[in-house]
């Protein structure tokens, strides 16, 4: 036998092509390149939902705030807003945990990932983050249904204020601009973004400049920087801080989608731009809404839209339509990433994958999540029919994905970085903290709507963990049937199985020994290929294998009669293409393969449902549906549909 390894490193050509191959991604050069590919597109994908959400925030804290003064409500109210903002996205989000990146990706899939790789977690703490990284999952996709339809919806409704006359059609043209949206998404995140990117300059740049002008005219309204304003409120209101809180989180729920994007773009651009436009326009515009409405107390019913003068009404309407369609953006293509990373990592059913940049590898479109989510939006936008309506449903399942983040955060600061206690538990006491306060006050919007995204979150939870333990119960079930690769080799010899010319390639489970196409095909066609190849793909905890920072193998086992076994390790944002694997390896003289003359055998189990232990029936049944619906294997692997043989196999569960 002979074993022998690939590396994957930037120190030589083959394996340099390798790496190009399987990442498709180069490295900015120069900073108008920077600015240009990654920046601008940056600032319309990653911004628009927390860049649009002064369309509604202030509104919903006065609504939230009831009879109280004028001037205690408009200083405390933007108080509370600004350092919620400084907080949340400048303090913890962007200095702390986008600093936890999971090889340049974001979202709670790869913070947990990233924490389940600590040497020293044991079992139950590994299940725990399991469980809060699920959790938080979930949560996330059922806020990520909601943004869309508010966003829109929001940005529609101006339209009542120059004509009453549209408030009839006003559920119609929000479908109608979602459906678009959804529509759109096939030609990928960069040219979305490069599309989005100009008018979120603009955006920013309008709203930060009205914002600023109706400063001026009431430069007092400043005052509200000072932090006592928030402390002073909060006390003043009792029991109904925790309602006013529950408004004020609307100004940072596109915080988590900051960092589920992280991977589309990487972190120096959403940072550049959040400091640099995004949050100066953010907070001169939040301020100007106060300062208009404590000079024009008339308007609170509609702070945003009548800081603009009527001739300019119909343009803001029409900029915030744009705006807000780039709002849900955000959460799309932070979806996409998240799905990408759950299934990769076992814990989804694979989906098909289209890669739709050949230089940013994280930028990825899912036709199956982007349908249900237009669905879904859709049936929101119907139900609800107002922004109002929907927003007392926004909020509770975003801040429930904030805390699960903060306590994975503090397993990879403390276990993977070494953090000192001394100083880690101040910091992530102070996040989980906070997080538990927002927390706390979304909770009172259970039965007025925020029972909705916990509902889509737990079907969702459901969905995962179902597909995690069936998972398990499955590789349970196959490892007493297949044995041991080498007893099966020998057996082969001894029986005289007959040899056929050519490449056969056995796609393995990792904790497969012998495939159960093997075993099929020696069972019922009593013929093995010259060559015979079992490949497992492992997919890790770390987003890419592949990384030109690190050296990572490809192993090949060679062993007696023309068996190989190789094993390809993958990160769980890297698509593997098995076909130039097997290439690669045999230009190092590791095997003999002739693309040409391979077929490739996929195993395809098909689970039934039984009265064995393991789950309950209808986890089961729901089991079998998933695995009935699942991408095809070959697709996902990038081999060609006419070399492949699918042999199926029941299985009781």
């Amino acid at each position: 036998m002979r074993r022998a390894s690939i590396g994957l490193d930037a120190d030589g050509s083959l394996s340099g092509v390798l790496n190009d191959m399987l990442l498709h991604s180069t490295q900015p050069r120069t900073t108008g390149h920077w600015l240009r590919r990654l920046a601008l597109p940056a600032l319309g994908v990653v911004f628009g939902d927390i860049g649009t959400s002064p369309l509604y925030t202030f509104r919903q804290c006065i609504l939230a705030a009831g009879n109280t003064p004028l001037e205690s409500m408009i200083f405390g109210l933007l108080s509370l807003i600004f350092w919620t903002i400084v907080f949340v996205v400048s303090f913890k989000y962007l200095g702390y945990i986008m600093r936890a990146d999971n090889q340049g990706e974001g979202g709670i899939m790869a913070l947990m990932a990233l924490a389940l790789r600590s040497e020293d977690a044991h079992r139950h703490a590994r299940r725990l983050m399991t469980l809060l990284g699920l959790t938080g999952a979930a949560l996330f996709y059922g806020d990520a249904v909601i943004t869309p339809a508010l966003s829109v919806l929001s940005a529609v409704e101006g339209l009542a204020l120059i004509d009453r006359d549209f408030e009839p059609y006003i559920v119609h043209i929000a479908l109608a601009i979602l459906i678009g949206l959804f529509l759109i998404q096939r030609h990928g995140t960069t040219r979305v973004g490069r599309l989005f990117g100009p008018v979120m300059l603009t955006w920013f740049l309008v709203i930060g400049c009205v914002g600023l002008i109706e400063i001026l005219k009431y430069p007092w309204v400043l005052k509200a920087i000072h932090p006592q304003y928030a402390l002073f409120f909060l006390v003043d209101h009792g029991f109904q801080s925790l309602v006013i809180l529950g408004a004020v989180v609307l100004a940072v729920t596109g915080a988590e989608a900051l960092y589920a994007d992280m991977g589309h773009f990487g972190v120096k651009p959403i940072r550049v731009c959040w400091f640099y436009l995004v949050f100066p326009a953010l907070i001169l515009n939040y301020f100007g809404q106060g300062a208009n409405v404590f000079m024009h107390p008339e308007r609170l019913n509609s702070p945003f839209f009548l800081m603009f003068p009527d001739c300019l009404q119909l343009p803001i309407i029409i900029l915030a339509m744009l705006a807000t369609v780039i709002a849900s953006q955000a959460v799309i293509s932070g979806t996409y990433s998240l799905t990408q990373q759950a299934f990769q990592l076992g814990y989804f059913p694979r989906v098909r994958v289209d890669q739709t940049s050949e230089t940013q590898k994280g930028q990825i479109y899912l036709p199956g999540p982007n349908q249900f989510m237009l669905v879904a939006t859709a049936i929101l936008v119907l139900g609800f029919g107002s922004s109002s309506a929907l927003a007392s449903a926004y909020g509770i399942a975003v801040t429930g994905t904030m805390f699960a983040t903060s306590l994975l955060f503090y397993v990879v600061a403390r276990h993977a970085w070494h953090w000192r206690l001394l100083k880690l538990i101040p910091l992530v006491g102070l996040f989980v903290g906070v997080d538990l306060g927002f927390l706390g006050a979304n909770l009172l919007k259970i039965l007025e709507g925020g029972w909705l995204p916990l509902l889509l979150g737990g079907i969702l939870f459901i969905f995962m963990s179902t597909w995690m333990k069936g998972r398990r119960i499955l590789a349970m079930r196959l490892k007493p049937i297949d044995g041991h690769l080498d007893d099966f080799i020998k057996r082969s010899i001894s029986d005289g199985v007959q040899r056929v010319p050519g490449t056969a390639v056995y796609m393995a489970a990792p904790e497969e020994e012998v495939p159960s196409g093997l075993l099929q095909n020696v069972r019922h066609n009593k013929v093995l290929h010259q060559t015979v190849i079992v490949l497992s793909v492992l997919v890790t905890e770390r987003a890419r294998e592949c990384d030109a920072r690190a050296r990572h193998h490809i192993s090949v086992d060679q062993k007696d009669a023309g068996f190989y076994r190789i094993e390809a390790p993958f990160g769980f944002m890297e698509i593997p293409d098995i076909p130039f694997i097997l290439v690669t390896c045999a230009a190092e003289g590791l095997l003999v393969y002739d693309p040409d003359d391979t077929t490739y055998f996929f195993s395809r189990v098909f689970p039934v449902s039984t009265d064995l232990p393991g789950m309950a029936r209808w986890r089961e049944r729901l089991f079998v549906l998933m695995t009935k619906n699942r991408a095809f294997a070959a697709d996902f692997f990038q081999i060609p549909v006419d070399s492949v043989v699918e042999l199926n196999k029941r299985l009781d569960i």
